[in-house]
């Protein structure tokens, strides 16, 4: 069949409106569907032409491509739409039921159709459901210096487990398991109905062996057949350096069993940071007070700075050290998770101590400096103090 121009095939002009574009896919998807025109080769090509049409459309951006090149628009290949295969415009009738549940409402719009494409409904419908256990939360509180390195902390976790009578198959004393007597052992049930469009079909879970396609027929006495019991088990759970408050770190086939020797569950554990009293945390930088007296922010010296290894680095002190300066310690911060980048940074922030109280001696020695140009700021100073400032809470 000959590519028509989109708006033709849906019967609409350049202007409709989305709703216009949805409402006329409809009329033409009830008029071509298969269901309605068995065998007939035509209806089906135009029930994926119009398909094809409504997919680049309804689309924004697609459509804003198509009005300006045309079927030259990128991407526009096998399919404009973006599916791969044969038929009008490389549509698959999978493609085109997908799209149903935006136009008719449901999951799937019509849920499976016959006629075209088998079980389409459920991409097969020979699979056996594997059941999967349920996720575990937990909360873990560390330590600044748990977090610089990372820990491996353990847990005792209630949860659901194998049971170990029947070793999970949920069958008394290894009894076999038979097919199911509803869905032949296809784990899925076909439903005919009656609707507008003709008979259509659907396909949905085996309502007696819940998609397994087998049952068993002497249940564990233990388990009751489901083949998990309640218990518990110490996990063991590597926190990796650098994690941050509100963090989640998965731990995959930790949680609970899945019955009949299905897929075990997660365990996400949610980072919770201890108060320190002595660094503050800035992403991967720790930032550190250091309170000078007043003799060492004036003439100068060193000063020993605690690390989070819980050793201590010395650092030099300028003379006429201002209070709100910050040194940089390159290195001695966090690491990044899963250690993509180096390490961050200690920024220590200088304060400058001010004794409450002197003695006469101290106080008479103080008040000959009062006057000295030298102790008396000036706006340049104080100007540069407030900068230093400013930038250490940006």
């Amino acid at each position: 069949m000959a590519k028509r121009d989109y708006y033709e095939v849906l019967g609409v002009d350049k202007s409709a409106s989305e709703d216009d574009i949805k409402k006329a896919y409809r009329k033409l998807a009830i008029k071509y569907h298969p269901d309605r025109n068995p065998g007939n080769k035509e209806a089906e090509e135009k029930f994926k032409e119009a398909a094809e049409a409504y997919d680049v459309l309804h689309d924004a951006q697609k459509r804003q491509q198509y009005d300006q090149f045309g079927f030259d628009a990128p991407g526009a290949g096998s399919g404009f739409g973006g599916f791969s295969g044969g038929g009008a415009g490389g549509f698959s009738m999978d493609d085109i039921f997908s799209m149903f549940g935006d136009v008719f409402g449901g999951h799937s719009g019509f849920g499976g159709f016959g006629g075209f494409g088998g079980e389409s409904g459920f991409g097969g419908g020979g699979q056996r459901a594997q059941y999967r256990g349920a996720d575990l939360r937990l909360k873990v509180k560390l330590t600044l210096q748990e977090i610089g390195t990372g820990v491996t902390k353990k847990f005792k976790v209630k949860k659901d487990v194998t049971c170990q009578h029947c070793h999970g198959t949920g069958a008394e004393n290894g009894s076999a398991s038979e097919t199911c007597p509803t869905c032949h052992g296809r784990g899925v049930v076909v439903k005919t109905v009656r609707t507008m469009l003709g008979m259509m079909q659907t396909q949905t879970e085996c309502p007696t062996c819940h998609g397994e396609g087998t049952v068993i027929k002497d249940k564990c006495h233990v388990c009751h057949g489901s083949g998990i019991v309640k218990g518990e088990e110490v996990v063991e759970i590597n926190i990796p350096a650098g994690v941050a408050e509100g963090m989640v770190v998965n731990v995959p086939g930790k949680g609970n069993a899945g019955q009949h020797n299905g897929l075990s569950g997660n365990i996400q554990v949610l980072i919770e940071e201890e108060h320190n009293d002595v660094f503050v945390r800035d992403g991967q930088d720790l930032v550190y007070n250091l309170l000078l007296d007043f003799p060492t922010a004036t003439l100068g010296g060193s000063v020993d700075i605690p690390t989070l290894e819980g050793t201590h680095v010395r650092i030099k002190i300028d003379a006429g050290t201002q209070p709100g300066k910050t040194l940089r310690l390159r290195g001695k911060g966090l690491p990044e998770v899963q250690g993509y980048r180096s390490r961050g940074d200690m920024v220590v922030y200088i304060s400058v101590f001010v004794p409450k109280t002197l003695n006469k001696e101290e106080k008479d020695a103080i008040e000959k400096l009062r006057g000295n140009d030298n102790f008396k700021g000036d706006s340049a100073t104080a100007k540069s103090i407030f900068k230093q400032f400013k930038n250490f809470f940006n």
